[in-house]
């Protein structure tokens, strides 16, 4: 009997003190970059269905959140305050830039981003190739306002908080978190106006679920990331203009002359099935090509792969083919990739890796 009280003594101490060392380990430091959107949204009232973007700064988004102090040490800063359809390549050299400087200090174990969902894809998918840090960096988004009953929002920044402190998460490149899911940047696309069940990554599927902090992981990513890719924000003041056609029946060659006679270093076309247009559209796609502008072949499909030669012969008309990338996403990589090169050989390689 007094060895078996002994050895349940032995046992409290023991536990008493894995709590106490437990206690005494510091929380990550986690830094919230916000820049507006749905999440930080408010309502006129509440039977108004329309509401105003970036109302709330980011330290009353983060104090509606419960109980994140328990997952981490929470600093915030307002990056920009806009509705994400205003996203342009001026805030996004920005907030590539700040998440870069703000990685690098030792006071910071990840970052969080607070971002509208309209282009939350393409932000995403930008800073994936861009941001120079395995450190963790989470985006996420809300579909209903901070003032909607049921909003999203708290939810999901929770959730991207315990994702951004999982040792898991380093060196994924941006992470999109929304609604207990969570995608690489690379994969996700938003699919429905306005349910929360938005963001899907229909090729590949999610990267995990995260579910009230508990975080699981499931697809595994196989293209290079932030400091595996070429690309650097360091220097640059603007991007190339790149812009997006889309095709459709009797789609005329107009809007692709105009684009290149207003300065468009690279075009991307949505094209109907496998990336094709009309002839005539091919046609002036053809005579850009050989003006220096680099054409890109994407879908507007929801799924499926835009493949190299595959009905248009890429190789003689000097296009490059998106393979699994989307529009948006096909945009983004070749406004980076002319930051390098013009040489559509060296691109289509780029689309291949990245």
């Amino acid at each position: 009997m007094k060895h078996r009280l002994l050895t349940l003594g032995l046992a409290a101490v023991l536990a008493a003190s894995t709590m106490a060392a437990i206690a005494a380990t510091p929380l990550p430091k986690v830094r919230v970059l916000a820049t507006g959107g749905t999440i930080a949204g408010a309502q006129a009232s509440a039977t108004d269905y329309g509401y105003k973007s970036g109302a709330y700064d980011v330290n009353t988004l983060l104090k509606a959140v419960p109980n994140l102090d328990k997952l981490a040490v929470i600093t915030g800063e307002q990056v920009a305050n806009i509705g994400s359809q205003d996203m342009n390549d001026e805030i996004w050299l920005k907030l590539a830039k700040r998440t870069n400087e703000v990685l690098k200090s030792p006071d910071v174990d990840a970052v969080l981003i607070t971002h509208g969902t309209d282009t939350l894809e393409e932000t995403s998918y930008f800073l994936t190739l861009v941001v120079k840090s395995d450190k963790p960096v989470v985006m996420v988004g809300s579909m209903r306002p901070a003032t909607a009953i049921s909003a999203d929002g708290p939810g999901n920044i929770y959730n991207g908080v315990a994702i951004a402190v999982d040792p898991r998460a380093r060196g994924k490149g941006a992470l999109v978190c929304l609604n207990d899911e969570f995608h690489y940047a690379r994969n996700v696309t938003k699919t429905d106006t306005t349910s929360v069940q938005t963001f899907k990554s229909l090729l590949r599927g999610a990267a995990g679920q995260a579910h009230t902090g508990k975080i699981d992981w499931w697809e595994p990513m196989d293209r290079k990331v932030g400091n595996a890719t070429e690309f650097s924000v360091e220097g640059l003041t603007k991007l190339p203009r790149v812009d997006i056609i889309y095709a459709h029946a009797n789609m005329s060659p107009d809007l692709i002359e105009a684009a290149v006679k207003n300065g468009a270093q690279g075009l991307v076309v949505a094209g109907v099935g496998d990336g094709n247009m009309t002839t005539p559209a091919l046609d002036a796609l053809v005579k850009a090509a050989k003006a220096g502008v680099v054409v890109v072949r994407s879908t507007r499909l929801p799924m499926g792969i835009t493949l190299r030669n595959n009905e248009i012969n890429d190789d003689k008309m000097g296009f490059v083919a998106s393979g699994e990338l989307t529009p948006p996403k096909s945009r983004v990589l070749l406004q980076l990739a002319l930051t390098k090169t013009k040489d559509v050989a060296k691109i289509q390689k780029m689309f291949e890796i990245y």
